[in-house]
């Protein structure tokens, strides 16, 4: 049988570029190469789209040394439109060169330029199907304070937050001080539109408030100051089958020892202080509400594909924290865990979303 053919996409330009390079050395190590023939496109934190090394050992995780994307000189042409998608490359030298007939693309971007709708709708434009998330989810989500307005608007519950423009805490930073300080403490001050606990600060009392805006506004200019959950941090993984069914994993947990919260290095980094536990240690009824919220919460926001829902599960019930609708997907990550832990594997939850993505195009 024929291989399709599959384009990997990912780096780009958000400050999560190394983290979707790691993504992509578990992806380009595990993906079934009897059923797919992979093409590695790279993306430049300058944004240029280049051929990449099929080598999964040059994108592998270390914690001295991120991986990322470099300009190699060589060019990505994509088709033309029409029904046209043959995929081609300029080498370095201007020869062009064939690349084949791309079936299906697997964007595995994290943050801006990539998770937020813009990838997802130049491949609709060019009518290239492609795995994951679809325009409006990958927006919604991207953005935390429209998310949660989505949610709460279908009954989901989120936590208190008020979300700050860097304009208006330039214009009267009292007036904002005063709308964080009546949430309670302790706050969470998060950018709007960045992932992987990037520019997230948390907040003991309101005078390391205004630190942790300045932290947060050099990632974005939108910020949310969250009142803080006293409560478990679960999650579940989110996935929508080759047969259109929206399924929900096992949930896992996030059990903090020594960390504040689940940042950047306790991520990624292997940092001391947090362990990721699946499935979690919470009896059975617990566990069908946390599925059954975590397929609620992917409803609401129209999700398509897969997203990972993060809770808190506190002694009055389930609050949702945010949704990812491209989560961390390295081999160590919680998205892969939980459906490993559900009985999937990971090269199988790979050709999974493949496959739906595929048949939705057929």
């Amino acid at each position: 049988m024929e291989r399709q053919v599959v384009a990997v996409l990912f780096g780009g330009r958000s400050s999560e570029h190394s983290i979707s390079s790691v993504t992509a050395g578990g992806v380009l190590r595990a993906i079934d190469r009897d059923r797919f023939r992979v093409i590695p496109i790279g993306i430049t934190r300058d944004g240029v789209f280049v051929l990449e090394a099929d080598d999964p050992d040059r994108f592998a995780l270390d914690a001295a040394r991120l991986p990322e994307v470099t300009d190699n000189g060589t060019r990505i042409l994509w088709p033309e439109g029409g029904q046209d998608r043959s995929l081609r490359v300029r080498r370095a030298d201007g020869e062009v060169e064939e690349l084949g007939s791309v079936d299906v693309v697997l964007p595995i971007l994290h943050g801006v330029h990539g998770e937020d709708g813009t990838v997802q709708g130049f491949l609709d434009t060019l009518g290239i199907p492609y795995a994951g998330a679809g325009v409006i989810d990958s927006a919604l989500c991207m953005d935390k304070h429209f998310m949660k307005v989505a949610l709460e608007a279908s009954g989901v519950p989120v936590a208190p937050w008020v979300t700050v423009r860097e304009r208006s805490w330039r214009a009267d930073p009292g007036a904002v001080r005063s709308d964080a300080a009546g949430l309670g403490m302790p706050l969470f001050v998060k950018p709007a539109r960045a992932g992987s606990s990037v520019g997230v600060s948390k907040v003991h009392t309101i005078d390391e408030l205004d630190e942790a805006l300045r932290v947060a506004f050099a990632e974005d200019e939108k910020v949310l100051v969250e009142q803080g959950i006293s409560g478990r941090e679960v999650e579940v993984a989110i996935l929508e089958g080759s047969d259109g069914v929206v399924r929900a994993s096992l949930p896992g947990e996030i059990v903090l020892t020594t960390r504040e919260f689940y940042d950047f290095e306790g991520k990624y980094l292997g940092g001391d202080g947090v362990e990721v536990v699946c499935p979690a240690d919470v009896d059975a009824a617990s566990t069908d509400r946390i599925r059954d919220m975590g397929v609620r919460a992917f409803e609401a926001v129209d999700g398509r594909g897969l997203a990972r829902v993060d809770f808190f599960l506190t002694a009055d019930g389930l609050v949702v924290n945010e949704l990812n609708t491209m989560p961390g997907f390295t081999p160590i990550s919680m998205f892969p865990k939980c459906w490993i832990a559900s009985g999937m594997s990971y090269p199988e939850l790979i050709s999974e979303l493949l496959d739906t993505a595929l048949g939705r195009a057929a």
